[in-house]
Formats: C-alpha cells, sequence, structure tokens
C-alpha cells in the first residue's frame, strides 16, 4: 500500500513536467505563411495600401538552461493601390525582414514568460514608375530600417490540446535609409538617399499552438519622422515626409 503514494506522486510530477515542458519556447526549424492587409501612408499626401501574401520562416535553439536564440526571415509581396498624384494599380511592392533574437523562459504557475530582444533589418522596395490617372510619373523606392526588438511572449494552457501564446513587442527604430529613383519621373533629377534618424514601432502577436502548429493573428505598426534634406538637383532639394505603416494579418507556422 505504500507503493500507491509514491505512484501518485510520480504521476503528479511527471504531469507537472510535461504542463510545463508544453509552455517552453520549442527549438527547431518552423517555416509557413502570412495573408495581410497593409496601409503605408504619408499624411497629406501620398497612399499605398492592399493585400499582401508572405513567407515566413525561423530557426530557435535552447539551451538546457532555458535560454534561447533565434532567427527569423520573411517575404512578403503585395500588388498594391496608390492613391496620391492621381491614382494607380498594381504596384509591386516587396518587404525582406530578418531578425536575430536572444532571451530566456521564466516558468511561473500556469505561465512562461519569455522575454527576449536582438536585432532586426527590414528592406522595402516598391515599383511606382509609370504613369497616374492624373499623368503623374512615379518612381523606384527603396527602404532600409535598422531597429532592435525588444519583446514579451506569455504562453498559458488554453485546452488540454492548445496553448495561446501572446507577444508585445517594441521596436526602437536606429537608422533608415531611403532611396528614391526620382530620375525614373524626371531625368533631370537626381537619386538621393534620405537618412531617417527618429521613429518607433511595435507588433502584437496572438498564437495558438498545438504541438507542432501555430496560428493566429498578427499587427505591425511603424511610425517614422520626416527625413534629412539631401540635394535632388537643379538646386532643388528634398526629403522622405513622415509616415505611418499598418499591417494586418494571420500567420500560420509548422514546426519540423
Amino acid at each position: 500500500m505504500r507503493l500507491v503514494p509514491a505512484a501518485l506522486l510520480l504521476l503528479a510530477s511527471s504531469a507537472i513536467a510535461q504542463g510545463t515542458d508544453r509552455l517552453a519556447t520549442k527549438p527547431g526549424l518552423e517555416i509557413g505563411g502570412q495573408v495581410a492587409y497593409y496601409d503605408y501612408k504619408e499624411p497629406n499626401f501620398a497612399e499605398i495600401k492592399g493585400n499582401r501574401l508572405g513567407l515566413v520562416g525561423a530557426w530557435t535553439a535552447v539551451s538546457e538552461q532555458s535560454i534561447f536564440a533565434r532567427i527569423d526571415l520573411r517575404l512578403s509581396y503585395g500588388s498594391l493601390d496608390y492613391q496620391g498624384s492621381g491614382s494607380a494599380s498594381g504596384v509591386p511592392d516587396m518587404i525582406i525582414e530578418t531578425r536575430a533574437v536572444a532571451g530566456f523562459d521564466w516558468a511561473l504557475t500556469g505561465v512562461t514568460l519569455s522575454p527576449y530582444a536582438g536585432l532586426g533589418y527590414r528592406y522595402l522596395y516598391d515599383d511606382l514608375s509609370g504613369y497616374s490617372t492624373t499623368g503623374a510619373a512615379g518612381y523606384r523606392r527603396y527602404s532600409n530600417y535598422l531597429y532592435a526588438p525588444v519583446g514579451l511572449t506569455a504562453r498559458f494552457n488554453l485546452s488540454p490540446e492548445w496553448v495561446i501564446a501572446p507577444t508585445a513587442e517594441w521596436d526602437f527604430f536606429i537608422q533608415g535609409k531611403q532611396k528614391s529613383m526620382l530620375s525614373d519621373a524626371n531625368a533631370t533629377l537626381g537619386n538621393p538617399t534620405n537618412t531617417q534618424k527618429q521613429g518607433s514601432g511595435y507588433r502584437l502577436y496572438l498564437m495558438f499552438e498545438k504541438d507542432r502548429l501555430a496560428v493566429g493573428p498578427y499587427f505591425h505598426y511603424w511610425h517614422i519622422q520626416d527625413s534629412d534634406i539631401q540635394p535632388i538637383g537643379g538646386g532643388r532639394f528634398g526629403l522622405e515626409p513622415e509616415n505611418f505603416t499598418h499591417e494586418y494579418g494571420l500567420e500560420l507556422r509548422y514546426r519540423f
């Protein structure tokens, strides 16, 4: 009879360990996709918006001390609509983003908290070359952001099969470089590179995890201030104006 309490204690300890493991950061390779609605706006000047499709990938390593490191890669493409000096549709717009972050798991009763920080790079290309409905000529733009993400993921048991994992992240903007191919629109103009030094961003995720599957909605936001002023040719000067980016999406991942 003395074996019964010992057996019950062993089973209870095993259940606690499995519950804790379910809430831990998982190592391995993840591959998935995104669908999203994207809206880039320069107030009182221009707006580019529309639907996007994306591919995502991540590789995560976790130590015995519950310290993790992760590398993320995202490729997103949209054929968007432009409103500004007239309108245009079918504007090619591509985002390539990569990040490296590190953090640790802090297991508490019923929840695991996973703070992290790192470095991120975001590249955007859109091709507005051609003419709008008013005959205004457009040009290609190349955007580069360097930023430092700092975030927190919390994992809770939602059911015997599912874990809910909300993430909140603040993106500290380090610097941006914007190259505008103004010569596409006017051969007498140059192709300036403007530097952006002020801005911020954040992102929110609400992922639902089951075994190797993760799915849920996300939101990305950027607010970037006016850039510096650069000569654009013919004695004229230009800047990259203040802008806002909102992206609402749904993401699905599978871990191998």
